[in-house]
């Protein structure tokens, strides 16, 4: 009896749990697998959906598509402008404009390009920018550049030569020393060492106008008051002087002084007859000095107050 039962109760069992039918999706290019056997539980849940899996590499779905066209191709469209505004002018054909004159095409052209290489600018514009960056060959075909024309002229106040001892021997060099300045009252001094003398003083030029001073002088161009500056073991003495009387300096001093525009001054070298000590000591001097303007505007009293 108790056999009985218990294997009524499993094909019972069996016949809730089990579902041997499968169910196949009608849509097309997917298949649905059969359903998992549902567990026996004592909570109320909802069936799971059956999601279709999309078979790889399958060819997509013919479509039929269909296009109408309702525009008849023996049509012809009629182009219908619409009317000019009232007190409309038609602009003058391009044929009709005046020719345009030379000035005007050289000013069309260097707005363009920049200045012609003639040497001539109708903008006003510099036509010697470019000759610091033209490179020539000079002598034993080596490269040459022409001299920047900044309107600074240049003085060569020494060249020394330079021996290095190395591995393998002596190397020479050339230190150069040039001043330059516009005589109107800026100055620079700078050094150059190079294999060669033009190469060492071209160097030198291009130091001296990256130290460019302004040298304050008075109408009569001579200093305002007296100064000193020193530099290393050099120290120069300047001392303003009346009309006529010229530079009385030597040395290096002398050539700073010219350069600058100064006319009628005193100068003295004390210590050291280095060239390159004594040009920097005097630039020193130089940047001590100040303007009676100056001097009148920071105490706040007229510049007549001064002399008194």
């Amino acid at each position: 009896m108790a056999i009985t039962t218990t294997s009524s109760s499993l094909s019972s069992l069996s016949s809730l749990s089990l579902n041997s039918s499968p169910h196949h999706s009608l849509l097309p290019f997917t298949i649905s697998f059969p359903k998992a056997p549902k567990p026996i539980s004592l909570f109320l849940s909802s069936p799971r959906p059956t999601t279709p899996i999309p078979i790889p590499n399958a060819e997509p779905p013919h479509i039929e598509t269909t296009f109408f066209s309702t525009d008849d191709p023996e049509y012809d469209a009629v182009f219908d402008p619409p009317e000019p505004p009232e007190g409309f002018v038609p602009p003058p054909s391009f044929d009709d404009e005046p020719l345009e004159t030379e000035e005007q095409i050289a000013k069309a052209y260097e707005e363009l390009y920049g200045p012609a290489y003639s040497g001539v600018s109708v903008l006003g514009n510099d036509v010697y920018v470019m000759d610091s960056k033209v490179r020539k060959l000079g002598a034993f075909g080596k490269v040459k550049k022409e001299k920047i024309r900044d309107g600074f002229e240049e003085r060569v106040v020494e060249v020394r030569r330079v021996t290095k001892v190395v591995k393998g021997g002596k190397q020479l060099h050339f230190r150069v020393i040039v001043v330059v300045g516009d005589k109107r009252g800026c100055v620079g001094v700078g050094v150059g060492k190079a294999k060669e003398v033009i190469d060492g003083v071209q160097k030198a030029a291009v130091n001296a106008r990256r130290n460019i001073v302004t040298v304050p002088m008075t109408k009569y161009l001579t200093f305002p008051h007296r100064s000193e500056g020193d530099y290393g073991a050099a120290k120069v003495m300047l001392r303003p002087a009346s009309p006529g009387t010229g530079v009385i300096a030597g040395g290096s001093v002398r050539i700073v002084l010219e350069m600058a525009g100064v006319e009628n001054a005193l100068g003295k070298q004390l210590g050291s007859k280095n060239a390159l000590n004594n040009a920097r000591a005097t630039v020193v001097a130089v940047q001590k000095m100040r303007q009676f303007r100056e001097v009148a505007l920071d105490r706040g009293i007229p510049m007549e107050e001064l002399w008194k």
